[in-house]
């Protein structure tokens, strides 16, 4: 009997859909799932007709694969990746190749790359992003590891993947993390996508008191701009659609307030926070999620505290505009933020990240996929080392002509008591790194006056400490 191309640990939703991705694409494959009862069910369902082989046991699903064998695992991150792989070891012969296609944490990838490859074998920690329908259809794959290794599974990770019209949505990312890095940074820029446009609903349905339908059209036209044509938008207008089938309501409006989080998004702001790099729009995201799951409280907090009872009287037709003017400002500042978290954990890691492709296989399959990643790859391309995206030509002027509206429409908000930390967060990383000279050098003296932590001086080199309680006397006069 043929001995099967690839193998797929996990038959959960993801697992299940790239599995008939990958045999769609030309390379039977063999499954194994922890309960056999699950492999049986996609065997006698999904499976049905196609070139699967269903594995009782670990060892059948081994000895099932053709050398050197290319094994998928698509369970839980964390210590479920760790027992996978330690039932696999001792079954394997050196050169196979272990994938980790789930969200796990970098570090935990570079740890299994060093243990795995000093056992003779490979390992690639592989971002997946697009969902159950990116899976079965075509998602955006991050691959980190050996670049040997990626090549040998390049023929069918370039089948599988979206297509777009400049190639596939894979790239080698990068040795050790790289990829799961990279994954978790694009989790941690739509953590901002989408708090922003969740605060473009609450302005629209709060100041101007647009319904369920009124909002399906104002997303429906936006998603047909150059600039905020993305999926994220897409589904957003598709939502406010949606009518409840037992209430006649929008089932939006039905939904609890409170959202949910699996980790990526705070990871990225705390590996932002080891590497110097401030995300603020990302960090308000993962914040306005833990203030959401404050349900109760926040119901109790809105008997007792008031806000303003300001009214809207000015155009609402302008200001729809203006508050799609100021979501592509903020959105820009967002993906600025994670592009710099990249620039700067390239360098430190050796990852030699390439931020124009990395865009480039963004631009399908994943959650993130948008039309401006479209210039967000050309401005990358022009200049690889480019310090900030607020910098490159078209972002900069962008912001320079819509900044008036991005500042009114924060005004309004904050006049009508409407809480917009990613908006607000995103303007201030604009202002804040546009300006020459900050407010910090107070800090430094503070430091300095309370832990003698010393400080530079901008008229002359080296560190300085001040005894601040002793006045000199031509000060004093």
């Amino acid at each position: 009997m043929a001995q099967q191309s690839f193998g797929l640990i996990g038959l959960a939703v993801m697992g299940e859909n790239l599995a008939l991705n990958v045999e769609r694409n030309g390379f039977p494959t063999t499954v194994y799932n922890r309960s056999y009862e699950k492999t049986e069910q996609f065997m006698a369902t999904r499976a049905q007709g196609r070139n699967f082989v269903g594995a009782k046991t670990i060892e059948e699903f081994v000895a099932s694969l053709e050398r050197p064998r290319r094994i998928l695992i698509m369970v839980k991150a964390g210590k479920p990746v760790d027992a996978v792989i330690d039932q696999l070891k001792p079954l394997l012969d050196p050169g196979d190749i272990i994938i980790d296609g789930g969200n796990s944490l970098y570090e935990d990838t570079e740890r299994r790359v060093q243990a795995l490859e000093a056992a003779g074998f490979r390992f690639i920690g592989m971002g997946v992003s697009g969902g159950e329908e990116g899976a079965l259809n075509g998602p955006s794959l991050m691959p980190g590891g050996t670049e040997a290794s990626y090549e040998y599974l390049a023929p069918i990770l370039t089948k599988i993947a979206a297509q777009v019209d400049d190639g596939p949505c894979v790239t080698y990312i990068g040795p050790g993390g790289a990829g799961h890095y990279v994954k978790m940074v694009h989790n941690g820029i739509e953590y901002g996508d989408m708090q922003l446009i969740a605060e473009a609903y609450d302005l629209l349905r709060s100041i101007l008191g647009l319904n369920a339908q009124q909002l399906h059209e104002v997303f429906s036209e936006w998603n047909t701009t150059d600039e905020l044509n993305s999926f994220l938008i897409e589904i957003t207008a598709d939502i406010f659609r949606y009518i409840d089938p037992d209430t006649q309501k929008p089932l939006v409006d039905l939904i609890l307030d409170s959202a949910g989080q699996k980790g990526t998004g705070r990871w990225t702001v705390v590996s932002a926070l080891e590497q110097g790099v401030p995300v603020p729009t990302i960090t308000a995201a993962v914040n306005a999620r833990i203030m959401s799951a404050y349900k109760a409280e926040r119901v109790a907090a809105s008997q007792q505290l008031t806000g303003p009872t300001a009214r809207f009287d000015g155009d609402a037709k302008a200001f729809v505009n203006k508050v799609r003017d100021a979501l592509y400002c903020s959105k820009i500042c967002s993906y600025a933020q994670g592009m710099a978290l990249l620039s700067k954990a390239s360098q430190d890691f050796n990852y030699n990240l390439n931020l124009s492709e990395i865009s480039r296989i963004w631009k399908g399959g994943c959650i993130i996929r948008a039309g401006f990643l479209n210039k967000i790859k050309s401005a990358f391309r022009e200049q690889p080392q480019l310090p900030n995206l607020l910098l490159a030509p078209e972002f900069k002027q962008t912001i320079l002509d819509r900044q008036q509206a991005w500042r009114e429409v924060l005004v309004t908000a904050n006049t009508m008591g409407i809480a917009v930390p990613a908006f607000s967060a995103s303007l201030d990383y604009f202002d804040s790194y546009r300006t020459a000279n900050l407010p910090q050098n107070l800090t430094q003296a503070q430091r300095d006056y309370f832990g003698a932590h010393t400080y530079e001086r901008i008229d002359k080199p080296g560190s300085f400490h001040t005894e601040w309680t002793e006045i000199p006397e031509v000060a004093a006069r």
